[in-house]
């Protein structure tokens, strides 16, 4: 399944993990059914047990466990990723439920090639419990942001967003479920731009079909001759 259609030329993907792998579930799916041509070359999880892991198993994807209590510090766990990276000659590093913050030198080494999904319209509520934060608030409308990952925790240039409303019967978890489903739509998206070089980035900004985006796309306003 990790492989790319015939004809294409894939970019070689290292997923990044730490829990149950619904993104890089999605992420197989496209590819699988062509909607994506990448190729995942590999997923690492910084949690042994995470069921990522079964999901890259039984989709033939090779995985790792590289938990990071058996590091010293930050800088040695993240030397580990890269030569299983460099392994499987990985060349865009996708952050899917990867809750680790990752050190300028590894940023740094994949600089536009490096692209996280966070659950909630950035720049509102980043870090945790995003949905109960966005409850809290009243907030009328919630959603997802995909953008380029930098040292900034969920900052970087941001590329994509998906909405969905703030029901008001809505609780934490159904709320999340909405903006899963939001998640699963956008992220595969974004990935197949970035393979297709019409996704870029250039001093510290996102590029879309070579113009900078000054604020990101919206996924019920892109129309048929953008994707």
């Amino acid at each position: 399944m990790s492989a790319a259609p015939a004809g294409k030329v894939a970019d070689k993907l290292g997923v990044l993990v730490s829990g149950g792998g619904t993104n890089l579930q999605s992420i197989i799916d496209n590819i699988h059914f062509g909607s994506c041509h990448a190729g995942i070359a590999c997923v690492v999880s910084n949690v042994a047990g995470a069921h990522a892991l079964t999901r890259a198993a039984r989709a033939g994807i090779p995985h790792y466990a590289i938990p990071h209590t058996d590091y010293k510090n930050r800088n040695a766990f993240e030397s580990a990723l890269i030569k299983v990276f460099n392994r499987h000659a990985v060349n865009s590093v996708i952050l899917a439920g990867f809750m680790r913050v990752l050190e300028a030198a590894f940023i740094d080494r994949y600089a536009g090639r490096i692209l996280n999904i966070h659950p909630s319209l950035l720049p509102k509520y980043p870090g945790l419990n995003t949905h109960q934060r966005a409850i809290e608030q009243r907030d009328q409308q919630h959603g997802c942001s995909v953008h380029f990952a930098s040292i900034e925790l969920d900052g970087g240039p941001l590329i994509l967003q998906a909405s969905v409303p703030v029901l008001a019967n809505d609780n934490a978890a159904t709320l999340a479920r909405r903006v899963s489903a939001k998640e699963h739509i956008i992220y595969p998206l974004c990935i197949q731009w970035l393979c297709e070089g019409r996704l870029d980035y250039q001093d510290g900004a996102a590029y879309f079909n070579g113009k900078a985006l000054e604020e990101p796309l919206q996924l019920e306003k892109i129309t048929c001759e953008t994707t």
